[in-house]
């Protein structure tokens, strides 16, 4: 029972903390549940981003699942889940009733305005920390210019990229 308290606490502080979403939230569960609680490693934690971005649905979503359910089964995976969804629904629902009234207001434009290049700061932190795991020879480089190229020049769907990457690791790291 412990550890789910914990499980919940862990994914209730990331959902209530993690704003901006997306790859925001990398940075955020890495320090959790890597530096914090030592659940995983962060080779395991690539692979969860990875894996989550395949999938269907939000990367908090789909990592409170997997880390849930590696730390203590189903209920573990149901619980981390519960918790990561729970603030940020609430506040969504709040912020839904209340943002057209204030919208227009000039201190909620300056507070965006802030907001904005720190979420971006957010990712770009995540983004080092993913890339020095990541990026361990020149084929894994060479992979990740190719995809970075063709989703940012020539807007490759990146499910497409992702799919890809995968052929390209097969042939880069299997065949070859």
């Amino acid at each position: 029972m412990n550890l789910i308290l914990q499980i919940l606490f862990s994914f209730l502080k990331i959902g209530a903390f993690s704003f901006g979403g997306g790859y925001a939230v990398v940075s955020f569960i890495q320090k959790e549940i890597i530096q914090g609680k030592g659940w995983l490693d962060t080779k395991e934690f690539i692979d969860i981003v990875a894996v989550a971005e395949m999938t269907p649905g939000p990367i908090a979503v789909n990592s409170s699942t997997y880390v849930g359910y590696k730390v203590a089964g189903f209920w573990g995976s149901l619980i981390g889940t519960v918790g990561v969804l729970l603030v940020p629904t609430i506040l969504a629902l709040i912020v839904s009733i209340y943002f057209n009234k204030f919208k227009h207001l000039s201190w909620v434009k300056w507070i965006l305005k802030g907001i904005r290049p720190a979420v971006l700061g957010i990712i770009a932190a995540a983004c080092y920390t993913i890339g020095k795991v990541s990026f361990t020879d020149y084929k894994s480089i060479i992979i990740g210019v190719l995809v970075f190229l063709g989703v940012y020049k020539l807007k490759i769907n990146p499910i497409l990229a992702i799919v890809i990457s995968g052929g390209l690791g097969l042939i880069l790291y299997g065949i070859i």
